[in-house]
Protein backbone atom coordinates (compact mmCIF):
# COMPACT_ATOMS: atom_id res chain seq x y z
CA UNK A 1 0.00 0.00 0.00
CA UNK A 2 1.50 3.36 -1.05
CA UNK A 3 1.92 6.35 1.25
CA UNK A 4 -0.89 8.38 -0.32
CA UNK A 5 -3.42 5.58 0.27
CA UNK A 6 -2.27 5.17 3.87
CA UNK A 7 -2.58 8.89 4.53
CA UNK A 8 -6.09 8.96 3.05
CA UNK A 9 -7.02 5.95 5.19
CA UNK A 10 -5.59 7.74 8.25
CA UNK A 11 -7.69 10.80 7.41
CA UNK A 12 -10.78 8.60 7.24
CA UNK A 13 -9.87 6.93 10.56
CA UNK A 14 -9.42 10.39 12.08
CA UNK A 15 -12.87 11.47 10.92
CA UNK A 16 -14.39 8.26 12.30
CA UNK A 17 -12.66 8.90 15.64
CA UNK A 18 -13.97 12.46 15.77
CA UNK A 19 -17.49 11.33 14.92
CA UNK A 20 -17.58 8.38 17.30
CA UNK A 21 -16.21 10.41 20.23
CA UNK A 22 -18.74 13.16 19.49
CA UNK A 23 -21.64 10.72 19.38
CA UNK A 24 -20.51 9.12 22.63
CA UNK A 25 -20.45 12.58 24.21
CA UNK A 26 -24.04 13.19 23.08
CA UNK A 27 -25.00 9.93 24.76
CA UNK A 28 -23.03 10.73 27.94
CA UNK A 29 -22.54 14.48 28.24
CA UNK A 30 -20.89 14.17 31.66
CA UNK A 31 -17.81 12.72 29.99
CA UNK A 32 -16.37 15.98 28.66
CA UNK A 33 -13.09 14.23 27.86
CA UNK A 34 -14.93 12.77 24.85
CA UNK A 35 -15.09 16.27 23.38
CA UNK A 36 -11.33 16.61 23.76
CA UNK A 37 -10.81 13.33 21.95
CA UNK A 38 -13.31 14.35 19.27
CA UNK A 39 -11.29 17.53 18.72
CA UNK A 40 -8.14 15.42 18.55
CA UNK A 41 -9.72 13.33 15.82
CA UNK A 42 -10.68 16.48 13.94
CA UNK A 43 -7.15 17.86 14.16
CA UNK A 44 -5.69 14.56 12.94
CA UNK A 45 -8.16 14.56 10.04
CA UNK A 46 -7.06 18.04 8.95
CA UNK A 47 -3.39 17.06 9.29
CA UNK A 48 -3.82 13.91 7.20
CA UNK A 49 -5.94 15.63 4.55
CA UNK A 50 -3.28 18.31 4.24
CA UNK A 51 -0.61 15.62 3.86
CA UNK A 52 -2.71 13.75 1.27
CA UNK A 53 -3.15 16.88 -0.81
CA UNK A 54 0.55 17.70 -0.55
CA UNK A 55 1.55 14.18 -1.66
CA UNK A 56 -0.97 14.04 -4.50
CA UNK A 57 -0.13 17.49 -5.87
CA UNK A 58 3.57 17.38 -5.06
CA UNK A 59 3.31 20.49 -2.88
CA UNK A 60 6.30 21.29 -0.66
CA UNK A 61 5.40 24.85 0.34
CA UNK A 62 6.50 25.62 3.92
CA UNK A 63 3.05 26.88 4.86
CA UNK A 64 1.42 23.59 3.81
CA UNK A 65 4.03 21.56 5.66
CA UNK A 66 3.66 23.81 8.67
CA UNK A 67 -0.12 23.44 8.74
CA UNK A 68 0.14 19.64 8.50
CA UNK A 69 2.67 19.44 11.33
CA UNK A 70 0.80 21.97 13.49
CA UNK A 71 -2.48 20.07 13.26
CA UNK A 72 -0.63 16.80 13.94
CA UNK A 73 0.80 18.30 17.14
CA UNK A 74 -2.69 19.60 17.99
CA UNK A 75 -4.15 16.11 17.55
CA UNK A 76 -1.55 14.57 19.84
CA UNK A 77 -2.18 17.32 22.38
CA UNK A 78 -5.94 16.69 22.13
CA UNK A 79 -5.33 13.10 23.20
CA UNK A 80 -3.35 14.38 26.19
CA UNK A 81 -6.03 16.98 27.00
CA UNK A 82 -8.69 14.26 27.08
CA UNK A 83 -6.54 12.15 29.39
CA UNK A 84 -5.97 15.12 31.70
CA UNK A 85 -9.67 16.00 31.84
CA UNK A 86 -10.60 12.37 32.48
CA UNK A 87 -8.18 12.42 35.42
CA UNK A 88 -9.82 15.64 36.71
CA UNK A 89 -6.92 17.88 35.70
CA UNK A 90 -7.09 21.05 33.63
CA UNK A 91 -6.90 20.03 29.93
CA UNK A 92 -4.50 22.87 29.11
CA UNK A 93 -5.89 23.96 25.76
CA UNK A 94 -4.33 27.40 26.30
CA UNK A 95 -0.89 25.78 26.19
CA UNK A 96 -1.78 24.17 22.85
CA UNK A 97 -2.64 27.57 21.38
CA UNK A 98 0.82 28.81 22.29
CA UNK A 99 2.52 25.61 21.15
CA UNK A 100 0.67 25.58 17.80
CA UNK A 101 1.54 29.23 17.16
CA UNK A 102 5.24 28.52 17.82
CA UNK A 103 5.31 25.44 15.56
CA UNK A 104 3.55 27.23 12.72
CA UNK A 105 5.71 30.32 13.07
CA UNK A 106 8.87 28.20 13.09
CA UNK A 107 7.97 26.79 9.67
CA UNK A 108 8.15 30.32 8.31
CA UNK A 109 11.81 30.66 9.30
CA UNK A 110 14.45 29.94 6.64
CA UNK A 111 16.24 27.53 9.00
CA UNK A 112 13.25 25.16 9.01
CA UNK A 113 12.37 25.69 5.33
CA UNK A 114 15.70 24.58 3.98
CA UNK A 115 15.88 21.12 5.52
CA UNK A 116 13.48 18.31 6.40
CA UNK A 117 15.95 17.37 9.14
CA UNK A 118 15.34 20.68 10.88
CA UNK A 119 11.58 20.20 10.74
CA UNK A 120 11.95 16.70 12.18
CA UNK A 121 14.05 18.05 15.04
CA UNK A 122 11.37 20.69 15.66
CA UNK A 123 8.24 18.51 15.65
CA UNK A 124 9.49 15.06 16.69
CA UNK A 125 10.54 15.78 20.29
CA UNK A 126 7.31 17.71 20.91
CA UNK A 127 5.16 14.77 19.82
CA UNK A 128 7.25 12.26 21.80
CA UNK A 129 6.98 14.42 24.93
CA UNK A 130 3.18 14.63 24.56
CA UNK A 131 2.86 10.85 24.09
CA UNK A 132 5.05 10.12 27.11
CA UNK A 133 3.17 12.60 29.29
CA UNK A 134 -0.19 10.99 28.44
CA UNK A 135 1.16 7.51 29.23
CA UNK A 136 2.78 8.69 32.48
CA UNK A 137 -0.39 10.38 33.72
CA UNK A 138 -2.54 7.34 32.99
CA UNK A 139 -0.15 5.05 34.83
CA UNK A 140 0.66 7.16 37.87
CA UNK A 141 -2.77 8.63 38.56
CA UNK A 142 -4.79 5.41 38.33
CA UNK A 143 -5.64 2.71 40.85
CA UNK A 144 -6.18 -1.00 40.47
CA UNK A 145 -9.88 -0.66 39.72
CA UNK A 146 -9.33 1.32 36.50
CA UNK A 147 -5.72 0.67 35.48
CA UNK A 148 -6.63 -2.33 33.33
CA UNK A 149 -8.77 -0.05 31.17
CA UNK A 150 -5.88 2.42 30.85
CA UNK A 151 -3.26 -0.11 29.76
CA UNK A 152 -4.24 -0.26 26.04
CA UNK A 153 -3.98 3.52 25.63
CA UNK A 154 -0.75 3.59 27.67
CA UNK A 155 0.78 0.97 25.36
CA UNK A 156 -0.48 2.79 22.27
CA UNK A 157 0.98 6.12 23.41
CA UNK A 158 4.32 4.49 24.23
CA UNK A 159 4.48 2.72 20.86
CA UNK A 160 3.64 5.98 19.09
CA UNK A 161 6.41 7.75 21.00
CA UNK A 162 8.85 4.91 20.24
CA UNK A 163 8.22 4.85 16.50
CA UNK A 164 8.44 8.63 16.31
CA UNK A 165 11.70 8.61 18.26
CA UNK A 166 13.17 5.87 16.04
CA UNK A 167 12.15 7.63 12.83
CA UNK A 168 13.61 10.90 14.06
CA UNK A 169 16.83 9.18 15.18
CA UNK A 170 17.25 7.63 11.72
CA UNK A 171 16.75 10.98 9.99
CA UNK A 172 19.11 12.78 12.35
CA UNK A 173 21.76 10.05 12.19
CA UNK A 174 21.78 10.09 8.40
CA UNK A 175 21.71 13.89 8.29
CA UNK A 176 18.25 14.11 6.78
CA UNK A 177 18.92 11.59 4.00
CA UNK A 178 17.06 8.28 4.15
CA UNK A 179 19.60 5.44 3.85
CA UNK A 180 19.35 3.50 0.61
CA UNK A 181 18.74 0.12 2.29
CA UNK A 182 15.50 1.47 3.75
CA UNK A 183 14.11 2.64 0.45
CA UNK A 184 13.16 6.15 -0.56
CA UNK A 185 9.59 6.02 0.79
CA UNK A 186 10.27 3.93 3.87
CA UNK A 187 9.98 6.63 6.51
CA UNK A 188 6.92 8.23 4.94
CA UNK A 189 5.18 4.89 4.57
CA UNK A 190 5.97 3.67 8.08
CA UNK A 191 4.92 7.04 9.51
CA UNK A 192 1.59 6.93 7.69
CA UNK A 193 1.04 3.30 8.67
CA UNK A 194 1.79 3.97 12.34
CA UNK A 195 -0.59 6.92 12.30
CA UNK A 196 -3.33 4.75 10.80
CA UNK A 197 -2.81 2.13 13.53
CA UNK A 198 -2.70 4.79 16.25
CA UNK A 199 -5.98 6.35 15.14
CA UNK A 200 -7.75 3.04 14.53
CA UNK A 201 -6.99 1.75 18.01
CA UNK A 202 -6.96 5.14 19.76
CA UNK A 203 -10.70 5.60 19.46
CA UNK A 204 -11.31 2.13 20.87
CA UNK A 205 -8.93 2.78 23.78
CA UNK A 206 -10.67 6.05 24.64
CA UNK A 207 -14.07 4.38 24.44
CA UNK A 208 -12.85 1.59 26.73
CA UNK A 209 -11.74 4.12 29.36
CA UNK A 210 -15.08 5.91 29.35
CA UNK A 211 -17.06 2.64 29.39
CA UNK A 212 -15.04 1.34 32.35
CA UNK A 213 -15.54 4.59 34.25
CA UNK A 214 -19.29 4.43 33.67
CA UNK A 215 -19.38 0.79 34.81
CA UNK A 216 -17.54 1.70 38.02
CA UNK A 217 -19.87 4.65 38.58
CA UNK A 218 -22.90 2.38 38.22
CA UNK A 219 -21.37 -0.10 40.67
CA UNK A 220 -20.67 2.66 43.18
CA UNK A 221 -24.22 3.94 42.77
CA UNK A 222 -25.61 0.47 43.47
CA UNK A 223 -23.60 0.31 46.70
CA UNK A 224 -24.14 3.88 47.89
CA UNK A 225 -27.06 5.54 49.63
CA UNK A 226 -28.20 8.40 47.41
CA UNK A 227 -29.21 10.71 50.26
CA UNK A 228 -26.06 10.54 52.40
CA UNK A 229 -23.32 9.17 50.17
CA UNK A 230 -22.64 6.44 52.76
CA UNK A 231 -22.51 2.80 51.73
CA UNK A 232 -25.81 0.94 51.83
CA UNK A 233 -26.78 -2.42 53.31
CA UNK A 234 -25.94 -4.12 50.02
CA UNK A 235 -22.30 -3.05 50.40
CA UNK A 236 -22.19 -3.99 54.08
CA UNK A 237 -21.95 -7.74 53.48
CA UNK A 238 -18.98 -7.56 51.07
CA UNK A 239 -17.05 -5.01 53.12
CA UNK A 240 -17.69 -6.58 56.52
CA UNK A 241 -16.97 -10.11 55.28
CA UNK A 242 -13.64 -9.03 53.82
CA UNK A 243 -12.59 -7.09 56.92
CA UNK A 244 -13.76 -9.83 59.30
CA UNK A 245 -11.64 -12.43 57.50
CA UNK A 246 -8.63 -10.11 57.46
CA UNK A 247 -8.92 -9.36 61.17
CA UNK A 248 -9.31 -13.04 61.98
CA UNK A 249 -6.22 -13.82 59.93
CA UNK A 250 -4.03 -11.03 61.33
CA UNK A 251 -5.44 -10.72 64.84
CA UNK A 252 -6.34 -7.07 64.33
CA UNK A 253 -9.24 -5.66 66.38
CA UNK A 254 -12.59 -4.88 64.72
CA UNK A 255 -15.59 -2.96 66.04
CA UNK A 256 -19.03 -1.82 65.02
CA UNK A 257 -20.55 1.49 66.12
CA UNK A 258 -24.28 1.67 65.45
CA UNK A 259 -26.40 4.74 66.04
CA UNK A 260 -29.76 6.17 65.12
CA UNK A 261 -31.52 9.50 65.46
CA UNK A 262 -33.69 9.79 68.57
CA UNK A 263 -37.37 10.61 68.00
CA UNK A 264 -36.82 10.89 64.25
CA UNK A 265 -40.50 10.28 63.50
CA UNK A 266 -41.37 13.35 65.57
CA UNK A 267 -38.96 15.44 63.44
CA UNK A 268 -40.65 14.20 60.26
CA UNK A 269 -44.15 14.77 61.66
CA UNK A 270 -43.40 18.26 62.93
CA UNK A 271 -41.18 19.65 60.17
CA UNK A 272 -41.96 17.48 57.14
CA UNK A 273 -40.00 14.87 55.23
CA UNK A 274 -37.84 17.48 53.50
CA UNK A 275 -36.42 18.59 56.83
CA UNK A 276 -36.18 14.93 57.81
CA UNK A 277 -33.89 14.34 54.83
CA UNK A 278 -31.88 17.40 55.81
CA UNK A 279 -31.57 15.98 59.31
CA UNK A 280 -30.24 12.67 57.98
CA UNK A 281 -27.63 14.46 55.87
CA UNK A 282 -26.74 16.74 58.79
CA UNK A 283 -26.16 13.82 61.14
CA UNK A 284 -24.04 11.85 58.67
CA UNK A 285 -21.95 14.92 57.80
CA UNK A 286 -21.22 15.54 61.48
CA UNK A 287 -20.50 11.87 62.10
CA UNK A 288 -18.10 11.63 59.15
CA UNK A 289 -16.14 14.53 60.62
CA UNK A 290 -15.57 12.62 63.86
CA UNK A 291 -14.82 9.25 62.29
CA UNK A 292 -11.54 8.31 60.66
CA UNK A 293 -11.28 8.80 56.93
CA UNK A 294 -10.78 5.10 56.23
CA UNK A 295 -13.66 3.79 58.39
CA UNK A 296 -16.49 2.09 56.47
CA UNK A 297 -19.72 4.08 56.87
CA UNK A 298 -23.12 2.51 56.22
CA UNK A 299 -26.74 3.63 56.22
CA UNK A 300 -28.60 0.47 57.16
CA UNK A 301 -32.06 1.86 57.92
CA UNK A 302 -34.14 5.01 57.60
CA UNK A 303 -32.35 6.81 60.45
CA UNK A 304 -30.04 3.95 61.44
CA UNK A 305 -26.32 3.83 60.71
CA UNK A 306 -23.35 1.56 61.29
CA UNK A 307 -19.61 2.17 61.21
CA UNK A 308 -17.04 -0.59 60.85
CA UNK A 309 -13.72 0.29 62.49
CA UNK A 310 -10.61 -1.89 62.33
CA UNK A 311 -7.19 -1.54 63.90
CA UNK A 312 -8.34 0.62 66.85
CA UNK A 313 -8.31 -0.29 70.51
CA UNK A 314 -11.65 -0.52 72.39
CA UNK A 315 -11.02 2.63 74.46
CA UNK A 316 -10.33 4.64 71.32
CA UNK A 317 -13.53 3.36 69.71
CA UNK A 318 -15.57 4.27 72.76
CA UNK A 319 -14.02 7.75 72.64
CA UNK A 320 -14.99 8.13 68.99
CA UNK A 321 -18.55 7.05 69.76
CA UNK A 322 -18.82 9.54 72.63
CA UNK A 323 -17.45 12.42 70.53
CA UNK A 324 -19.94 11.55 67.79
CA UNK A 325 -22.82 11.66 70.27
CA UNK A 326 -21.68 14.94 71.83
CA UNK A 327 -21.12 16.70 68.51
CA UNK A 328 -24.59 15.86 67.22
CA UNK A 329 -26.22 16.82 70.51
CA UNK A 330 -24.53 20.25 70.43
CA UNK A 331 -24.98 20.92 66.70
CA UNK A 332 -28.68 21.42 65.86
CA UNK A 333 -29.79 21.52 62.26
CA UNK A 334 -30.65 25.04 61.07
CA UNK A 335 -33.47 24.84 58.52
CA UNK A 336 -35.20 27.98 57.23
CA UNK A 337 -33.76 29.89 60.16
CA UNK A 338 -35.20 27.45 62.69
CA UNK A 339 -33.05 25.24 64.92
CA UNK A 340 -33.97 21.56 64.93
CA UNK A 341 -32.20 19.88 67.88
CA UNK A 342 -31.24 16.24 67.52
CA UNK A 343 -29.59 13.53 69.54
CA UNK A 344 -28.48 10.01 68.74
CA UNK A 345 -28.28 6.79 70.70
CA UNK A 346 -25.10 4.79 70.11
CA UNK A 347 -24.15 1.14 70.51
CA UNK A 348 -20.60 -0.26 70.42
CA UNK A 349 -19.39 -3.86 70.12
CA UNK A 350 -16.01 -5.47 69.43
CA UNK A 351 -14.86 -8.64 67.73
CA UNK A 352 -14.84 -11.51 70.23
CA UNK A 353 -12.95 -14.84 70.03
CA UNK A 354 -16.26 -16.72 69.93
CA UNK A 355 -17.63 -14.82 66.91
CA UNK A 356 -18.29 -17.02 63.89
CA UNK A 357 -19.16 -14.25 61.45
CA UNK A 358 -19.21 -10.45 61.25
CA UNK A 359 -22.97 -10.41 61.90
CA UNK A 360 -22.24 -11.46 65.47
CA UNK A 361 -20.43 -8.17 66.13
CA UNK A 362 -23.20 -6.12 64.50
CA UNK A 363 -25.83 -8.00 66.50
CA UNK A 364 -24.12 -7.12 69.77
CA UNK A 365 -23.73 -3.48 68.71
CA UNK A 366 -27.44 -3.52 67.90
CA UNK A 367 -28.18 -4.87 71.38
CA UNK A 368 -26.10 -2.07 72.89
CA UNK A 369 -27.97 0.49 70.79
CA UNK A 370 -31.28 -0.94 72.01
CA UNK A 371 -29.98 -0.61 75.58
CA UNK A 372 -29.06 3.06 75.00
CA UNK A 373 -32.50 3.89 73.61
CA UNK A 374 -34.26 2.26 76.54
CA UNK A 375 -32.08 3.93 79.16
CA UNK A 376 -32.67 7.56 78.35
CA UNK A 377 -31.42 7.98 74.77
CA UNK A 378 -28.62 10.41 73.85
CA UNK A 379 -26.07 8.05 75.31
CA UNK A 380 -23.44 5.49 74.36
CA UNK A 381 -23.84 1.86 75.45
CA UNK A 382 -20.99 -0.61 75.07
CA UNK A 383 -21.64 -4.32 74.81
CA UNK A 384 -19.69 -6.07 77.52
CA UNK A 385 -19.77 -3.03 79.77
CA UNK A 386 -23.37 -1.76 79.76
CA UNK A 387 -24.94 -4.86 78.19
CA UNK A 388 -24.08 -8.41 79.25
CA UNK A 389 -25.10 -11.52 77.34
CA UNK A 390 -27.65 -11.58 74.62
CA UNK A 391 -30.34 -8.91 74.73
CA UNK A 392 -33.23 -8.08 72.48
CA UNK A 393 -32.25 -7.33 68.90
CA UNK A 394 -33.44 -4.25 67.08
CA UNK A 395 -34.56 -5.11 63.56
CA UNK A 396 -32.61 -2.99 61.06
CA UNK A 397 -34.43 -2.04 57.88
CA UNK A 398 -32.71 -2.19 54.54
CA UNK A 399 -32.37 1.00 52.51
CA UNK A 400 -32.16 0.33 48.78
CA UNK A 401 -30.20 2.83 46.70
Amino acid sequence: MDTFTLVVAAALASAIMAGSMGLMYLASSRQVCLLDWALAGGFFAISNLTAAIAIHEGIAHPLVLGLGNTFHVAGQFGMLAGVRRHLRLRPGWGLLALLAALVLAAHGLPFFQTSALHRVVLVGPVVVAINLMAAWLLWHRSDGAVRAAYVPLIVLELLQALQMAVRNAVVVFYDGQVPSFLGGQFLQTTGALSMLVFLSFGAMCCALIVTQQQALALRRASLTDALTGWLNRRALNDTATREYRRCRRTGAPAHFITFDVDHFKAINDRHGHGVGDEAIRHVTTLAAGVLRGYDALFRIGGEEFAVLLTGAEPDAVRGIAERLRELIAHSPLISDGQAVPMTVSVGVASLAPSDQKWEDILRRADEALYHAKHHGRNRVSVHGRDVQGRGQVVRLQVVVG
